[in-house]
């Protein structure tokens, strides 16, 4: 399995693969993602600003995250956490349902500590649906923290917890 910048030519892959996420998200009772988002719209965007990266398996699109430095300014809301703090921030994390459980999203968010060494920026920053239990024990298990629950002006009515891990560079 390799990681790689993600082009152009990915995004009907990728939308393929958002199609397949969102009714098991949504089965699961995470409601974060649905029809309307994520959107190629969003993700072309993010091809342009080289922050999309997917993960390949047998020349398949396995899973896909989005790589940036721009935090939520709803992470204010996590006592502590001060916004104007430089960090990585991962979004629009997604995983193939056939590839799910095979260390693929792990392998995506090593991409994240990846891009903070190069960029020197020791701090990783994340959130999730409170719904998605998997995702947050997958955070837990390869050493982020819990900064606290938070909600989002993007998502009313949902509520999502963030997550931070740093990095001695």
């Amino acid at each position: 399995m390799n990681v790689r910048l993600a082009t152009i030519n990915d995004i009907s892959s990728i939308m393929l693969l958002v199609q397949q996420v969102v009714p098991v998200m949504q089965a699961a009772g995470n409601r974060q993602w649905d029809n309307t988002y994520p959107n190629a719209e969003v993700f072309e965007s993010d091809i342009q600003n080289n922050y999309l990266w997917v993960a390949e398996f047998e020349n398949q699109i396995a899973g896909v995250i989005a790589i940036t430095e721009g935090q939520e300014p709803e992470y204010a809301q996590v006592p502590d956490w001060d916004v104007d703090e430089p960090a990585i921030v991962a979004h629009r994390l997604a995983v193939s349902p056939a590839m799910q459980g095979k260390g693929v999203a792990a392998l995506l968010l090593q991409q994240c500590e990846v891009v903070a060494v190069q960029k020197q920026i020791p701090l990783l920053r994340l959130d999730t649906n409170s719904a998605n239990r998997p995702m947050q024990n997958l955070f837990l298990k390869i050493g982020y923290h819990p900064g606290g629950e938070i909600t989002l002006n993007k998502k009313p009515g949902l509520q999502f917890i963030a997550f931070e891990k740093r990095l001695s560079l």
